[in-house]
């Protein structure tokens, strides 16, 4: 029988996840950027994003203070990129270059790859926000029994997160030619704008730092 503890500790990781994830927030960028790319491709995609998170969130679950320390680097750092990234693939969008992928089968199958990883699987699904919230908890868990549940936690969430994307495929063919390149340019705006945000939420920490400021 699962005790009330445990049964609210798992509510908790998951709900953390799954709101820092948002799932439905990451279905528009999917959508958008795969609109180009045939089914089987799209299910591709999905998977090995999902993947990718998967392995990213662990990693630093499990070593990421680690990480950070021999690196020397920190999670605002990671917003920075991750701002940068988003700008580029906005850009793009808003432009909708993304459609010269259809061009060649090779580049096609270069460009799931990328996509997959970069920006979708990092730092789309597993973000600043995701890792930070993998550290701190593996943290907190002190048990093994605690452990497991936010490893359920992250796995079910992701999992979620597949589901979404593979439905994407049926709201972009009911959206057709001209509605994806809407959605892709609209989304472009908005990618854009997260970007910005990404940014100088992880710059103004950074300058603080540097500069000696107390945040107020």
């Amino acid at each position: 029988m699962i005790s009330h503890e445990v049964f609210t500790t798992a509510l908790l990781f998951f709900t953390s996840f799954f709101t820092i994830i948002n799932p439905l927030g990451v279905m528009p960028v999917f959508m958008t950027m795969t609109s180009e790319i045939s089914e089987q491709q799209r299910k591709r995609t999905a998977v090995k994003a999902v993947i990718t998170a998967f392995i990213t969130l662990m990693l630093f679950a499990f070593g990421g203070q680690l990480m950070f320390k021999f690196f020397g680097i920190s999670v605002n750092s990671f917003r920075v990129v991750g701002g940068i990234i988003f700008f580029a693939m906005g850009y793009e969008m808003l432009h909708a270059r993304i459609s010269r992928i259809k061009m060649d089968e090779d580049l096609v199958k270069k460009y799931v790859d990328d996509i997959s990883v970069t920006p979708l699987g990092i730092p789309m699904i597993a973000g600043p926000g995701a890792i930070t919230n993998s550290i701190v908890l593996m943290e907190d868990s002190q048990s093994l029994q605690l452990k497991i549940i936010l490893i359920l936690s992250i796995l079910v969430t992701l999992l979620i997160t597949l589901f979404v994307l593979l439905g994407a495929g049926k709201i972009i063919r009911l959206l057709g030619e001209t509605g994806n390149k809407i959605m892709m340019k609209l989304m472009g705006l908005i990618m854009m704008v997260i970007a910005v945000e990404f940014f100088f939420a992880g710059l103004r920490p950074i300058i603080q730092s540097i500069l000696n400021i107390t945040p107020g």
